[in-house]
């Protein structure tokens, strides 16, 4: 039964909204902000461009043990324990976890031990995890249903916004407002990072005592019984055992220090065959998955839809593509051919690739507000350019040179162009934003300098728009077993955790280095568009011509 406390149709939240909002620009604050982390985190421990990664690693596996937990948690009592608890009360208790995090990452830094300070993100992250489970359908609940979608757009647009402010503010309060180079790192200290998460975790508290506090919100408790599905349960239990005996060596392998080359090399061979052996246990887990539920539905749940399981794989594939390409721009712009930039001044290039999701999900969530059809062509072409503006502008006010980018408004306006071309239908849009990504990874490793740049930032414009895409194709169609299907699909976020390690890995080899790495995310949006292509065809099969718009992103 719901709360009573439960706005009515037509109820008018815009105090309880503002105050929900918040939490999806931590998300996108904290996110991108690891872009710059990353870098400083290298110079000032001395890892490789795998260890380097495991920042990445350790927030994104939050994401996935986070929503395996309440599903398992589902699974055994029968019962959905954020619904129980509330979505009020379950937003608390990330956010109050999220703290418990940044408290982590303070004495971690006081001990100087980067292994601490992959624990306190991953216990942020985690928080994160319980956040986004209860955010969403509770943005949706603010009001009347027929505007939920604005609302979760208007969340998404905050969230985008985060996104593209995060490495600014986190580049000010690791370097200051001066331009160090790497040699000066060193000098810098842990103490600034202290005093940021110090801040981040004030800044949680403080969301946390407005939400418990806050009369305005409704508690957003129900009591619902969820649907079974063991065969599911078993599988994905499988596949993070399979999981953790995967990493353990790769962990171990860390922890050795040595001067020997030869045996460092033979160390880096097999890092890369385990990160290798990890990525084959997801893939292998989901299509053993999808081959037994065509024989027998029975106890699958959601996963007996092949539409789903392809889904989480592609969820699993855009997230690792959007965080891999941002995690290692840092170590692409040290290259002379690519300016030969220090970590202090990557920046405003990271802002620019998340304002790049910022300015696609902007433009994508236009039709949201039911334009006229003049209108909508003509806010197609000017939002973008808008955004991308608000990008400039925040980086100006920082201080940041922002010269080499004003020529990518010719990428923004491809982007335009192509929203354009796709008609608001996720399947078409997926597959031409996913060709284009994939045409732009590899003119990028085809070339060096600007235009490399260019384009290796452009996939951010043409990541933009996946998250509703995939997440709309993947779950139509699943009736009552829509919300588990969901649940599914937040659990494949895991694909930052192992997708950005690989490139990495693939970076430190010298035979391939960290430009010809990029194959990567150009495999992944090929996958991409083969599932936007697929996907069509199953669902026509299954008699559903899904041709809905698309909103906001993740």
């Amino acid at each position: 039964m719901a709360d009573t406390n439960t706005p009515k149709s037509g109820a008018s939240n815009s105090g309880a909204l503002s105050t929900l909002v918040t939490v999806y620009f931590f998300w996108g604050f904290i996110a991108a902000g690891n872009g710059v982390f990353i870098p400083f985190c290298k110079h000032y421990f001395q890892l490789d461009q795998f260890q380097s990664q495991l920042i990445d690693f350790a927030f994104y596996l939050a994401y996935y043990l986070g929503a395996l937990g309440l599903y398992f948690a589902a699974s055994v009592f029968g019962k959905d324990l954020v619904a129980k608890w509330g979505y009020r009360n379950s937003i608390v208790y990330g956010l109050l976890f999220s703290a418990l995090g940044a408290i982590i990452m303070i004495f971690a830094v006081n001990a100087n031990t980067f292994p601490g300070m992959l624990a306190g993100l991953f216990a942020v992250a985690l928080g994160f995890s319980l956040q986004q489970t209860a955010a969403n359908p509770f943005t949706a609940l603010l009001g009347s249903p027929e505007t939920g979608a604005h609302r979760i757009t208007l969340g998404g647009g905050i969230n985008s916004f985060g996104t593209a402010i995060g490495p600014i503010v986190v580049a000010l309060a690791l370097f200051g407002a001066t331009k160090s180079n790497d040699t000066l790192i060193n000098s810098l200290g842990l103490g600034k990072v202290s005093i940021l998460y110090a801040g981040v975790g004030g800044l949680f508290i403080l969301a946390a005592a407005l939400f418990f506090f806050s009369k305005k919100l409704p508690s957003g408790k129900y009591e619902t019984d969820t649907e079974k599905s063991p065969k599911a349960l078993g599988a994905l239990l499988a596949m993070t055992i399979l999981l953790v005996a995967v990493f353990v060596p790769i962990f171990k392998s860390y922890t050795i220090i040595t001067e020997d080359k030869a045996l460092l090399q033979s160390i880096e061979m097999d890092r890369f065959k385990w990160l290798l052996c990890g990525l084959v246990v997801i893939v292998g887990t989901l299509l053993i998955s999808l081959n037994r539920a065509k024989k027998d539905a029975t106890g699958w749940g959601a996963m007996k839809y092949p539409q789903l399981i392809l889904g989480m794989l592609a969820i699993f594939t855009y997230v690792g593509v959007e965080v891999t390409i941002q995690s290692n721009l840092g170590a692409l712009l040290e290259l002379k051919e690519f300016g030969g930039y220090a970590s202090s001044q990557v920046a405003p290039f990271i802002s620019m690739y998340w304002g790049s999701l910022m300015i696609g999900r902007w433009t994508g969530s236009i039709k949201a507000f039911e334009p006229t059809e003049s209108l909508k062509n003509m806010l197609l072409f000017v939002t973008p350019i808008v955004a991308f503006g608000v990008v400039i502008a925040v980086n100006t006010i920082a201080q940041n040179d922002m010269a080499p980018l004003y020529q990518y408004i010719v990428c923004v306006a491809v982007q335009a162009v192509a929203f354009y071309m796709s008609k608001d239908k996720p399947a078409r849009t997926l597959m031409l934003f996913s060709l284009l990504g994939a045409a732009c990874m590899v003119a990028g490793i085809l070339t060096t300098g600007k235009i490399a740049t260019y384009a290796f930032l452009s996939g951010g414009l043409f990541c933009s728009i996946m998250w509703p895409c995939i997440f709309a194709l993947s779950i139509a169609g699943l009736g009552k077993f829509t919300s588990q299907g969901s649940a599914f699909l937040i659990m494949m976020i895991l694909g930052g955790a192992i997708i950005p390690p690989i490139q990495g890995k693939l970076a430190d080899l010298k035979a391939i280095g960290i430009h010809q790495s990029y194959w990567v995310p150009a495999i992944g949006f090929a996958y991409l568009a083969w599932f936007g292509f697929a996907v069509r065809r199953m669902l026509q099969k299954q008699g559903i011509d899904y041709d809905a718009g698309t909103g906001s992103g993740h």
